[in-house]
């Protein structure tokens, strides 16, 4: 019986006592310097009326062209028990004076009271999929207990939003902090105050308002000033601003892993094979300790994602079995990898959505990938990568040799930035030689539709929709997988 008892009572934690309530109204008044109207507690926080669910504080934001005060009635028809308002309302509320300020002073105090491991994840490419992995592997490690920024929650508004969101008794949190331009990432590290800061890699994006390679790395160091006391910050190793971000690293005080395939990493990949599925198995090296681990995403920069991953939850102290379990079930996230079955004529297409963003490296890394992807046809629909500025044509038109290399049969180009990449396949040389796929140049993601409908879907193509957001190429996914069987 006494075991029985124990077994009831195990494991504890010191946050076990603690209230699950979110938020109360004394507590949102006091965090915002605000004056609460009615007694409430809240299970969440939102700031679109359309996502509000049964419990949220709902955030009225007030923007130069909208003003979230409009929308009152529909969040509180959705469920909403508070909100945080500007202003009087009929409704149960905290009123402050800038409803923006207040929630991020509601985030520093979540911050403020929390007693988790806080994981910050920066880099130019990967960013959301190695937050999520890591997120994964903490959740397991912790029985549940792991909080994270969701979709891609990593800016001005949506990094205070995923930490006011976080419960006390969360065990571990994990943020995604992005930016277009220097000095973006200071502010949100310094309201994250992260144990371990995570680079995952640095390439050519917002290389526009960045100036060169040298100029994206400075910016993504950033992420180390908000470092706690005897924080970790975990690194790519074979990359050119490897030594940048190191001595960066260094001067913030903190301890470096370096991950990857070079000598100078300290979880160092040593042998890496298909695993049948599509995915890999994976043999790394930290220090005398060997991990061996399968990821189950496809593609060579997975693997370098999972090294990151790995190199992650060892510096948050987590359980490093449940890493690897995690990246073994990690499925393609929407937009970001997701593989999807298209219904066609003969049966079905593989689509592989990475139709949420683009840069030069994630663009060669996944044609690479579909390179590998078994199919009777190869097929890309590559939109436009955005912020590259000056630069754009000549990376636009590099694209060619990936292109190339994946043994694409037929390419759908979108947007004006893709002219470069069309000329460059038009070349009378590409076609004697016999190497340049067919290809379409259109204007728009509702001509890219019509040009693949065209083309004629069959049963065991495979194709890659991959673009920057604004394009708007997730509409080609939607649309050929609205019919999926």
């Amino acid at each position: 019986m006494s075991a029985a008892l124990d077994l009831l009572r195990w494991p504890r934690r010191k946050s076990d006592p603690a209230r699950l309530a979110l938020w109360t109204a004394d507590e949102i008044a006091a965090a915002t310097g605000g004056t609460a109207y009615g007694e409430f507690q809240v299970s969440g926080v939102e700031m679109d009326s359309r996502d509000v669910r049964g419990g949220d504080l709902f955030v009225a934001l007030k923007g130069e062209a909208m003003d979230g005060h409009r929308f009152l009635e529909k969040a509180f028809a959705n469920g909403a028990a508070a909100a945080l308002v500007d202003r009087e309302v009929d409704y149960p509320h905290v009123r402050v004076e800038d409803t923006t300020k207040a929630l991020e002073a509601l985030a520093k105090e979540a911050r403020r009271r929390s007693i988790s491991r806080i994981v910050g994840v920066t880099g130019s490419v990967g960013k959301t999929g190695v937050k999520e992995a890591i997120f994964a592997a903490l959740e397991r490690t912790s029985r549940g207990a792991a909080h994270r920024s969701v979709r891609s929650y990593n800016n001005h508004v949506g990094v205070p939003l995923s930490m006011a969101r976080m419960a006390p008794r969360s065990r571990y949190g994990v943020f995604e902090m992005g930016m277009n331009h220097a000095g973006e990432i200071s502010g949100l590290t310094a309201m994250v105050r992260p144990h371990v800061a995570v680079i995952t890699t640095i390439a050519p994006a917002h290389i526009e308002n960045l100036g060169s390679m040298e100029g994206i790395a400075a910016a993504k160091a950033e992420i180390f000033e908000g470092l706690e006391k005897g924080g970790t910050a975990v690194i790519p190793a074979d990359i050119e601003q490897f030594a940048q971000l190191r001595d960066a690293a260094k001067a913030a005080g903190a301890k470096v892993i370096a991950f990857g395939r070079s000598e100078q990493a300290d979880l160092r990949l040593l042998d890496a094979i298909p695993d049948g599925t599509g995915g890999s198995l994976v043999t790394a090296a930290m220090g005398e300790t060997r991990l061996c681990f399968t990821v189950a995403e496809p593609g060579e920069h997975w693997i370098d994602n999972a090294l990151c991953v790995m190199a992650a939850v060892y510096a948050a102290g987590g359980d490093l079995g449940a890493a690897g379990l995690a990246l073994a079930e990690m499925g393609g996230l929407k937009g970001r990898g997701a593989r999807v079955r298209a219904k066609v004529p003969g049966g079905y297409a593989l689509v592989i959505d990475e139709s949420y963003n683009a840069n030069p490296a994630s663009m060669r890394a996944t044609l690479a990938q579909l390179g590998q992807t078994p199919a009777t046809r190869r097929i890309a629909v590559l939109g436009s990568m955005k912020e590259l500025g000056d630069f754009a044509p000549a990376f636009h038109a590099q694209l060619a040799e990936p292109v190339e290399a994946a043994r694409i049969d037929h390419a759908i180009l979108v947007g004006e930035e893709m002219t470069a990449l069309a000329r460059e396949m038009g070349k009378d040389a590409n076609r004697a030689l016999g190497n340049a796929p067919s290809f379409a140049h259109c204007d728009n993601a509702g001509e890219a539709i019509a040009a693949l409908q065209e083309f004629g879907l069959a049963g065991g193509d495979a194709v890659l929709v991959k673009g920057s957001n604004s394009v708007g190429l997730a509409r080609v996914v939607a649309h050929f997988t609205a019919r999926e069987g």
